[in-house]
């Protein structure tokens, strides 16, 4: 051990201790190179040295290279380390990353004494937009939410796709018959490369139903620059999204949310939308919508999306019948209610009751992690 102050001669004390542990399991046949022993020392600077399962852990994901390796660094962790009285800790010189970039925190403030040996403990917590991504929206102040807006950005919206009848050239799939045969009778008869097709994929259109009732008015902001990534999304991928919102009426608010800066389009619906948080009538809403848009194209081989927590105060018979009736049109129903994703929701409304047996997913909508789930649900859709 190294002379000097007590601190340092404790720090160059722990690494001389992990340093021998590695050059034995060098020994033994393991590759450790220099890069895998200075992750192994970072790693067990952030665990903790004095915790002798998490230094192996540590090990076992910093040191060895293959499954093989793994039950002889068991082996020799296990001879090296017997009979010693507990790791001695192990500090770092490098401060820890800002809890908003890596998601750890800070280590306690205030330099040691010299001289004196200080039990610094990591603290880890998750980082402010890891932990805002998963908050219920509706519980969110008005700072949290203007966060949250700038987070809607980093969404990956794919939109779902459907096989065309036309064909394009491929790597592999069936035979072009007709460009195989006309290849081979431009080199005069001879045989030549044989030419495969596919279908072509295009994009399916997308139908965004959005509630915007008094019960569903915490959620409508959301859900609308939900919407609007949507519209700018499908725009360039040459997709078509279509947006309405129900409530007492339904209101078609496609061409508010084309403009291409989010809070201006969000300002714009709302000047559109005349029944923002009044009442719900789901059964009439779905059916205008139907008789209008929906029975003329728009929901033919659609993904049709409806986001709504199924408080219905019309007939729920009514709504059933047009649920089922959309089911027979449209492509796939996905039905999101912001509270599935609660802890202990049981779907006992009487509109969620009503349309469950003709939707084909059901799906939380009550959080940005939650919002990137359904786009998942609706790309493979």
């Amino acid at each position: 051990m190294t002379t000097g102050t007590a601190g340092t001669a404790w720090v160059r004390g722990a690494d001389e201790v992990l340093l021998g542990f590695a050059r034995a399991l060098r020994a033994s046949g393991v590759p450790v190179t220099q890069d895998r022993t200075r992750g192994f020392l970072a790693a067990v600077a952030l665990v903790g040295a004095d915790a002798r399962g998490a230094t192996r852990w540590a090990g076992r994901a910093t040191l060895c290279a293959s499954p093989d390796d793994l039950a002889r660094f068991d082996q020799v962790f296990e001879a090296y380390f017997d009979g010693r009285d507990g790791l001695p800790r192990l500090r770092t010189s490098v401060r820890d990353p800002q809890p908003a970039s890596l998601g750890l925190a800070d280590r306690e403030d205030g330099e040691d004494v010299e001289g004196e040996e200080s039990d610094e403990v990591v603290r880890a917590r998750a980082s402010a937009l890891e932990v805002l991504r998963h908050r219920d929206v509706a519980t969110l102040d008005a700072w949290e939410r203007s966060r949250l807006a700038a987070m809607f950005a980093t969404l990956s919206l794919r939109p779902p796709v459907r096989r065309s009848a036309r064909q394009q050239a491929w790597h592999r799939g069936d035979v072009d018959a007709s460009r195989t045969l006309r290849r081979s009778l431009r080199h005069l008869g001879e045989p030549a490369r044989i030419v495969r097709r596919r279908p072509r994929r295009r994009p399916r259109k997308v139908v965004l139903l959005i509630d915007v009732s008094g019960s569903m008015s915490a959620y409508a902001d959301a859900l609308l620059r939900l919407a609007h990534r949507y519209t700018s999304t499908g725009r360039h991928a040459g997709a078509t999204v279509e947006t309405f919102t129900i409530g007492t009426r339904l209101t078609h608010v496609t061409r508010a949310l084309g403009v291409a800066d989010a809070e201006r389009a969000i300002v714009a619906a709302g000047e559109t939308i005349p029944d923002w948080s009044g009442g719900t009538r789901l059964g009439e809403s779905l059916k205008a919508f139907l008789d209008r848009w929906g029975q003329r194209g728009m929901c033919r081989g659609a993904v049709v999306v409806v986001f709504s927590d199924g408080w219905e105060r019309g007939d729920p018979d009514l709504l059933r019948e047009q649920v089922q009736r959309l089911r027979r049109l449209a492509h796939r129903v996905v039905w999101v209610n912001p509270h599935r994703g609660k802890p202990g929701y049981e779907p006992v409304q009487r509109g969620v009751v009503a349309v469950l047996p003709f939707c084909h997913d059901f799906v939380a909508g009550h959080s940005l992690a939650s919002f990137a789930e359904l786009t998942e649900v609706i790309a493979r859709a």
